[in-house]
């Protein structure tokens, strides 16, 4: 699967912002350039917020951060790039010369992508010399959460730049829809523009208020919207006779005198203070960024429920994340086998992130047994027990635990986690993890786990190949002539 190997994003305001955190999550290097005086404080938030929506989002192990950079120049951005993500303000004389821009610095091969959301590529690409890799990449906010990117080409666009800009969307998590005739809008945003019309005059004309209508939307349609769309709904609606019968019994609805959909209500002065009021009431006090998080607390349940969908196939954007996870799964999270393996084994690197956090700014207990569990299947990729191997029907399962707490994890604290095996035979793999402080190196907490080698499909303990035994024997073995950690044997109430 081709992939993105570095990127870079003019603009980082929401939509730039959104870009840069999806490819700095995804382990890409990212160039920015953008002349706002704020704009390191900006994407610094948004970027903030997307790392706490993934360590709700999935379990998965992400591959280590790209690096993020901020550059004086657009020429310095986009110069080494392979996806330039174009996110300035919708005014065609300023992406038309943005884009020029960028077209004279990129490399020849670069892909070039506008987050416009409704300006035409052929209009963009006019003044390009190499237009044939300029493309619309319409996303939906927040771009690091919502995966679908629509994809659309110009009167010169190549087709090979489609099929190149397709290709490269899902190792990132997205998945990229080509639409094949370019329009005002597109498909999302046309279909949006309709509702919002409606919405308009529903609210100018006293039916009800902005928070009535928002949960019109979030407490009915908006639910089967996020997991079925438009029509599948409807062909619900039709019952056993399906699509065919609702639009029989429906479709005259449509002539009905029902909707002011053509006609464009007036926003003057008066209907703009009346939403604006009412979305501050709405609101209750709540400021934009603690919005942001709710928002995407919201968005990450909906998205693992449905990654649970269809008996656990996963279904929709579900099912975008569940294959998303399971690439993740299959590379392991980046390299993890230390120079040194007579030490104990550095597995994981992290930080303590908002969602890992209690009342108190420390991370809670669970999360310290997520950490300890991460270093054991770090551990087990190490030695062959990698995704592949998790579906042929074997792994280890955790048997025992035990955890110490020693120190604080905090909100922010960059913290790693050691894996020392203390012994191992062909069922059993017995092993103990070390958390600390990279700062300081100072432990944090241990844990101390039991692991016996089982065939899940027959769901009893079985001795490891030889394969993973001999990996895990040559680290017990370089570990043999390690001391015994501090704590290694002690149970619960154990005086020191």
């Amino acid at each position: 699967m081709t992939k993105i190997s570095k990127a870079a994003c003019i603009g980082g305001g929401v939509i730039g912002g959104g870009w840069i955190a999806r490819f700095l999550l995804a382990g890409i290097d990212v160039d920015v350039f953008d002349p706002h005086p704020e704009a390191g404080r900006i994407v610094g938030e948004v970027i903030a917020n997307a790392e706490r929506a993934y360590a709700m989002l999935t379990g998965a192990p992400l591959p280590p951060p790209g690096r993020l950079r901020f550059c004086p120049t657009l020429a310095e951005a986009v110069t080494d790039a392979d996806w330039i993500q174009e996110s300035v303000p919708e005014r065609l004389d300023l992406k038309r010369g943005v884009l020029t821009e960028i077209d004279a610095a990129a490399r020849p091969d670069a892909l070039i992508g506008s987050s416009t959301s409704g300006l035409l590529p052929t209009d963009l690409q006019r003044d390009m010399k190499h237009p044939e890799r300029l493309f619309v990449a319409h996303p939906y906010n927040p771009v690091y959460l919502l995966p679908l990117v629509e994809i659309v080409g110009g009167e010169k666009t190549s087709a090979a730049t489609i099929r190149a800009a397709m290709e490269r969307l899902a190792p990132i998590g997205m998945k990229g829809v080509q639409i094949a005739k370019e329009i005002e809008a597109f498909v999302g945003d046309r279909l949006l523009e309709a509702l919002w019309r409606e919405a308009l005059w529903l609210i100018h004309d006293d039916i009800c208020t902005v928070e009535t209508l928002d949960d019109v939307i979030r407490y009915s349609f908006g639910l089967r919207w996020a997991q079925m769309g438009l029509f599948q709904t409807y062909r619900i609606a039709g019952g056993e006779a399906g699509m065919r019968h609702f639009l029989a019994q429906f479709g005259p609805c449509l002539a009905w005198p029902w909707t002011k959909l053509t006609d464009v209500v007036d926003l003057d002065d008066a209907l703009i203070e009346k939403i604006g009021r009412q979305s501050d009431e709405q609101a209750s006090g709540l400021s934009i960024r603690q919005l942001e998080r709710i928002r995407d607390e919201n968005l990450v349940g909906i998205l693992q429920a449905l990654k649970g969908g269809d008996g656990g196939k996963g279904w929709g954007a579900g099912k975008l994340l569940k294959d998303f996870e399971q690439s993740l799964w299959a590379n392991g999270g980046g390299e993890t086998m230390p120079a040194d393996p007579s030490q104990p084994l550095r597995l994981v690197e992290t930080k303590v992130s908002p969602a890992w956090v209690d009342y108190n700014g420390h991370m809670t207990e669970h999360r310290y047994l997520q950490v300890f569990g991460d270093t054991s299947d770090a551990l087990l990729r190490l030695v062959g027990v990698d995704l592949a191997y998790v579906e042929a029907g074997h792994s280890y399962y955790t048997v025992e635990s035990h955890i110490r707490h020693l120190g604080e994890a905090k909100l922010g604290q960059a913290i790693h986690s050691a894996c020392q095996i203390l012994s191992a035979d062909e069922k059993r793999l017995h092993v103990f993890h070390t958390l600390h402080d990279t700062a300081t190196a100072e432990v944090i907490a241990t844990a101390e786990h039991m692991l016996l080698h089982v065939d899940s499909k027959a769901g009893k303990v079985v001795p490891a190949p030889a394969a993973v035994l001999g990996r895990v024997k040559a680290i017990a073995a370089a570990h043999a002539e390690l001391a015994l950690p501090e704590g290694a044997g002690r149970h619960v109430g154990q005086r020191r």
